[in-house]
């Protein structure tokens, strides 16, 4: 029998030659074993800061560390042999300076493993996402709705409603593509103003609450399963419940435990074994 195929990881430079092609499959990991059950269905996996919400029920993102992304994306990458990885930079990793920036990014894909790091941010950050870039570190960006500046434009909203902002919005994306990002998020954003953004920008848009005709598509895998139920954003579709059946399951297994039914004889190790003498 012949020895199977290793399976070729997607790379940084496959998913930018994706624009314009078949459509990037994206989702968010935080974990090893979610990470194993996503990997042969997605192009790239990103180790989000929604994990502050999600995981650790932070009200905002605001709360993630650098230390929280390295522990998570770690974990991610021991689960993952086909995706290509991308792990958030934090709120506050990158913002003081493109030195500071290049050092936390640096520590991330040293300590993870991962392909490269995702920047919230536009015009503001190009600088920044230029001098990582030329410095070997793949950027991907991410304008629109970004949530972690999501205190100064008061909420949640969709962006780009008003012509002002759809043009910010579109220098943005112009900005950090120009600035070498290998692909862009466009989250929560009017479908004209990220179609617009999609054929004006020569990299790949990875739409969140965005437009169909952007490159890819991406969520929060718990969203997508049920497994995050404080919120529901209208652009999320739901595949399946699992949050019910876990529910469920712990429902039927505190009632077996409460009526002695669990453990069972089948669930229990056998009696001690006599100890054999020594024959002379």
């Amino acid at each position: 029998m012949s020895a199977q195929a290793p399976v070729k990881r997607v790379t940084v430079p496959m998913i930018r030659a994706q624009k314009g092609e078949t459509p990037i499959v994206c989702l968010t990991a935080y974990t090893t074993p979610m990470a194993k059950s996503l990997d042969a269905h997605c192009d790239l996996l990103l180790i989000g800061d929604s994990l502050g919400m999600v995981l650790y029920g932070l009200d905002s993102t605001l709360g993630v560390t650098l230390d929280m992304m390295i522990a998570h994306g770690a974990a991610v990458m021991r689960g993952v042999a086909h995706a290509c990885v991308i792990v958030d930079m934090p709120f506050g990793s990158c913002e003081e300076s493109p030195e500071r920036a290049f050092r936390n990014a640096a520590r991330v894909m040293a300590e993870t493993g991962c392909a490269g790091v995702k920047i919230e941010g536009g015009v503001e950050l190009a600088e920044t996402v230029a001098f990582l870039t030329r410095r070997g570190i793949p950027v991907m960006g991410h304008v629109g709705l970004m949530p972690q500046s999501v205190h100064a434009h008061g909420g949640f909203g969709a962006r780009g409603r008003d012509l002002d902002e759809a043009k910010r919005i579109l220098a943005d994306a112009r900005a950090v593509a120009e600035a070498g990002a290998f692909a862009i998020v466009i989250e929560g954003t009017i479908e004209p103003v990220a179609r617009e953004i999609t054929a004006a920008v020569p990299v790949p848009t990875i739409g969140i609450g965005a437009s169909p005709a952007c490159d890819g598509q991406i969520l929060v895998t718990e969203d997508v399963v049920g497994l995050f139920s404080d919120f529901t954003p209208r652009f999320v579709k739901r595949y399946a419940d699992l949050g019910a059946e876990v529910e469920a399951a712990a429902a039927a297994y505190a009632e077996d435990v409460r009526a002695h039914r669990f453990p069972g004889p089948e669930h229990c190790f056998g009696q001690f074994k006599a100890n054999k003498k020594a024959t002379a």
